[in-house]
């Protein structure tokens, strides 16, 4: 079952997974005898998982609030925590939650939940490529259990053990396109339009470069005396992994999004496989909610590590006849 407040997300879901249920709500408008259906009578083990949006605590984020009312999701997810108790928990954020010192903070009042209602947990910030996806992009994550004994996965990349993922092995079989095309068979594999400046701009960027191999005169005025935001305007590598998307993942001047060779952002599909969703895996809105959605999401081949580490609990803690 899914739960989110966005009426697109809500569409993607029900799309790649039909046999299964969505409440599209706020989740503080939502009572939690909403889950009673699902739950009452269920006899194996129940996983809750909590990804609220990361822009609040984000240091990409020179805008956020402690006013902004996302903040406080992770709490209304306890609430549904407290009621079912669940077998087990997992949540997913930005490393910067838990930099929000004091009993105030989200994580720590979360923790002081799962401490009050009897929980074993770790929690750890952890890079996404130690799991197999290709990006720079670490993530603050915890995993809880009502039994004892629970462990956050193992790396299987990097060190000794096999290489990291790179931006070609995941997106370098995918149809060349054009800026502001569609592919005729993929309707994900769509890149944003650029204007004729940007496209002048990128055709002088050489692969795995940025704004620093273009004559002064395509310089922006911002960036004439500013050496930070490096990635902004920049192109990804090939044979390394891509920067940590973000939700303005197709946009050439967010980031280092650019494509390796062809003068375009890269698509919907592209920012998806750089994510490590199937490519039978369609999305649902605008271009810039599609980006939204894949942006916001917890890359899936690092879902799925936990998800063998929760299985793994499972069959080691469940006593046999």
């Amino acid at each position: 079952m899914g739960l989110d407040i966005d009426p697109d997300s809500a569409r993607t879901y029900a799309t790649n997974f039909p046999e299964a249920e969505f409440i599209e709500s706020d989740i503080r408008l939502l009572h939690t005898d909403a889950l009673a259906h699902l739950l009452r009578e269920r006899n194996s083990p129940i996983l809750f998982c909590g990804c609220a949006p990361c822009q609040p605590f984000s240091k990409q984020n020179l805008q956020k609030s402690i006013n902004d009312p996302r903040r406080e999701l992770l709490t209304e997810f306890g609430r549904f925590v407290r009621a079912w108790i669940p077998d087990y928990i997992f949540i997913e954020n930005v490393p910067g939650m838990q930099r929000i010192k004091g009993n105030d903070g989200p994580l720590q009042g979360f923790t002081n939940l799962l401490n009050e209602l009897g929980y074993s947990y770790k929690i750890d910030v952890l890079p996404a490529l130690w799991f197999g996806v290709p990006q720079t992009r670490e993530r603050l994550v915890l995993l809880a259990s009502r039994v004892p004994g629970i462990k956050l996965p193992e790396p299987t990349h990097g060190l000794d053990k096999v290489a990291f993922s790179t931006v070609q092995d995941w997106i370098g079989n995918l149809p060349e396109l054009k800026a502001g095309e569609t592919h005729p068979s993929d309707p994900d594999h769509q890149a944003a339009s650029l204007s004729a400046m940007n496209l002048k701009r990128i055709s002088l960027t050489p692969q795995g470069g940025g704004r620093d191999s273009w004559p002064k005169q395509f310089w922006l005025d911002c960036h004439r005396n500013h050496n930070g935001h490096t990635d902004v305007y920049g192109r990804l590598a090939w044979n390394k992994p891509a920067a940590g998307l973000t939700t303005r993942c197709i946009s050439y001047s967010n980031g280092r999004f650019g494509h390796p060779d062809q003068n375009r952002a890269i698509t919907i599909r592209e920012a998806a496989c750089l994510q490590t969703f199937p490519r039978r895996y369609t999305f649902k809105g605008n271009l810039n909610s599609r980006a939204r959605q894949i942006g916001n999401a917890v890359p899936p081949l690092m879902a799925k590590r936990f998800g063998e580490a929760i299985l793994e609990h499972i069959r080691t803690t469940t006593p046999t006849d």
